[in-house]
């Protein structure tokens, strides 16, 4: 329930704990005109131009859409508190970040663990026997339905990697950073991959690691 301030504006209703109930994202999906395709081959990746048009009517107007299959993050850490990390090259930001093990769910019904299993393992080489799901969320929700599921994994073991890396992935190297300055680089802004970020932080804020 809201109710209106002195402005005639409305606010969500507060819940005696101080949560707001209403504080939530909610599915919608405003009419499509149009749409074409702009770049879409054998990847499972595709950008297309969508015309829409808000519910209530009104002109039409163009957003770019980048289609995405979703995607995993792992963070894996193990009996010291420390944590697998990855130190790739990325074109598009001309930089080298410091990330945790990724990867596409571009198979064909992938569960988001199933996934994450294989990642940590053809990325680092590792299997685990402790999994929590941390989160859900959207990358850029503003250019694509990106969806990225994070995971912490723990009873960590070594493992065959059998996986041939190639192009940036041939380069990448491999180390194990404590958690405790792995948060310490997140929440200065020293390492600034998005993923790393909000697995670091929503692990920390969750108790599961850390504390």
């Amino acid at each position: 329930m809201t109710e209106p301030d002195e402005a005639g504006r409305t606010s969500a209703a507060i819940t005696p704990n101080g949560v707001t109930k209403s504080l939530h994202d909610e599915p919608e999906s405003w009419p499509l005109i149009g749409t074409e395709d702009l770049y879409r081959d054998h990847w499972v990746m595709a950008l297309r131009r969508d015309e829409i048009r808000a519910p209530q009517g009104g002109e039409t107007f163009a957003r770019l859409v980048l289609e995405h299959p979703g995607a995993v993050v792992v963070l894996a850490v193990d009996e010291d508190e420390q944590v697998l990390c990855l130190r790739q090259y990325r074109h598009p930001a001309a930089r080298r970040f410091v990330e945790l093990p990724a990867g596409l769910l571009d198979g064909e019904d992938e569960a988001p663990l199933d996934v994450a299993r294989r990642e940590l393992r053809e990325e680092a080489g590792l299997e685990a026997t402790e999994w929590v799901a941390l989160t859900s969320a959207y990358s850029s929700p503003g250019i694509s339905a990106e969806l990225i599921h994070y995971f912490l994994a723990r009873g960590l073991t070594e493992v065959d990697r059998d996986f041939d890396p190639r192009h940036e992935e041939a380069e990448m190297e491999v180390f194990w950073a404590p958690y405790s300055e792995l948060y310490d680089a997140a929440v200065s802004g020293r390492v600034t991959d998005a993923p790393l970020v909000v697995a670091v932080l929503v692990a920390h804020a969750q108790g599961l690691v850390g504390r």
